[in-house]
């Protein structure tokens, strides 16, 4: 059993932001998000521990609903070393290892992890890499191959400076020596502070063993201290989706331009074009199409779907051989059957839509339910508020909507009913009946165009 410890007190002054460094979004999730997605797929993971500081309430309000996350609070900041030691009371002193993560270095993988954690053996151990400028990392110092210690930037020699092998921060450490080590740590260092990596010179003295492991991907150990650095960031992890996703056979027009801030899943033969952005968790069924400049947030388009240009979906789910825009809504709540049409700038609100049900033109359908094969015509809305409550429209199947029409919830429409162009619809009409509701159309005669004032209207002549 190992305990998690991530340390997520740090003000983030760089950001220039009222928001907590650790709650900064990366990809759509807080930085802190993303190490927690990571911890989460370890085994054997008896406590995780959340070191928190400034914004330490915004922080627990983020995730205070996570099950079993523990927060310690490190008031002042006085080192990596001391925010460790205020996690010691919140750790299960049974297990057998502490992992320490970092709350600003956000794409850690759990496979990296995990190799963190065979690379220990029965001593400890830490993750390092080998940067081409390693300016402001702490260098791993070795004798014959073994780490001796960790000398900090602004504590090196300008011989140490040279060494490329830097520490990222993140080591696994034997929970039973913690509070020894701990203990020991003094502030007789350029910052003034307990330096959590003054451990290792400890270890070394009582004969533990430190091994290390790196990271596949250097992204993986990248911190984040500024807004510059995010951006990056963000670039790279973006990059590293769409790789994924066209190894997986999703036909990406665009790798550059695609955006995804959650979780995409995809079948075969998906094609995705450019401009597009994910959101939440979405599920695209197999040979759906996904046109220019989409948005789509916690969504199901089912096999074979074709989303048009410019369509914004959310928290909405499309069944299959469905054709949705361009320039179509869908809002929460919306649930579209097979074969369904929905428009150009067409929105649809906590409705049920019928199998080849039509809505394709300049329509408002919010609160309804609407059985199979309906349609319904341009400029059709129905009108689910009075002011005060919210109230639902029914249309039974193979009803015909004729357009300009609008329907004053609660009303019913019965199946194969039509209701005539321009209607206003006030009370249920019966099935199979054609229904109007609208005042016949007069001519007055004599009757002249408007003239701005000081002006006269003169007929003009006929020709001869």
């Amino acid at each position: 059993m190992i305990n998690v410890v991530i340390l997520a007190a740090g003000q983030g002054k760089r950001m220039r932001s009222s928001l907590p460094k650790v709650l900064q979004p990366l990809a759509g999730t807080p930085m802190l998000g993303h190490v927690l997605q990571s911890v989460k797929q370890l085994a054997d993971v008896s406590r995780t521990v959340v070191v928190v500081g400034c914004g330490a309430e915004a922080v627990k309000a983020a995730f205070g609903g996570h099950e079993s996350l523990r927060f310690a609070l490190q008031q002042p900041q006085m080192g990596t070393g001391h925010a460790l030691q205020c996690a010691l009371p919140e750790l299960d002193p049974a297990a057998d290892y502490t992992l320490v993560l970092l709350g600003d270095v956000p794409l850690v993988q759990p496979e990296t992890i995990e190799r963190l954690m065979a690379a220990a053996g029965d001593g400890m151990a830490i993750l390092t890499t080998v940067l081409r400028n390693p300016t402001g990392y702490g260098r791993i110092l070795r004798q014959k191959g073994r780490i001796v210690a960790i000398v900090e930037q602004k504590d090196a020699t300008e011989g140490q400076k040279q060494i490329r092998e830097v520490n990222t921060g993140i080591m696994l450490l034997p929970t039973a020596r913690l509070a020894g080590w701990l203990s020991e740590l003094k502030t007789s260092n350029a910052q003034g502070e307990y330096y959590l990596t003054d451990v290792i010179g400890l270890a070394v003295r009582d004969g533990v063993r430190i091994n290390s492991a790196r990271p596949r991907r250097s992204f993986e150990v990248e911190g984040v201290n500024s807004k510059t650095q995010l951006a990056r960031l963000e670039g790279i992890w973006q990059d590293h989706l769409a790789e994924q996703l066209t190894e997986s056979g999703v036909t990406v027009l665009d790798p550059s331009r695609l955006d995804i801030r959650g979780k995409l899943t995809c079948g075969t033969d998906v094609t995705i074009d450019v401009g597009c952005i994910f959101e939440g968790e979405v599920t695209l069924g197999d040979n759906v199409y996904v046109g220019p400049y989409c948005v789509i947030r916690n969504a199901h388009i089912a096999a074979g779907t074709r989303i048009e240009a410019f369509t914004h979906i959310d928290s909405a789910t499309v069944g299959a051989l469905a054709k949705i825009g361009p320039y179509s809504r869908l809002r929460p709540g919306a649930e579209l059957a097979d074969e369904v049409h929905v428009g150009n700038f067409v929105e649809i609100k906590k409705s049920t839509v019928g199998e080849g049900s039509k809505v394709n033109h300049l329509s408002y359908i919010g609160d309804t339910t609407m059985g199979a094969g309906v349609n319904i015509g341009a400029g059709t809305i129905t009108c689910n508020y009075n002011g005060v409550e919210k109230f639902r429209t029914e249309i039974g199947d193979k009803a015909f909507i004729g357009s300009g029409t609008q329907l004053v919830a609660p009303v019913k429409v019965g199946a194969k009913a039509t209701i005539g162009a321009g209607t206003t619809l006030t009370r249920n009409a019966p099935e199979g009946k054609l229904t109007l509701g609208r005042a016949r159309q007069t001519t007055i005669e004599g009757r002249m165009p408007p003239v701005p004032q000081g002006y006269t209207f003169v007929e003009k002549a006929p020709e001869d």
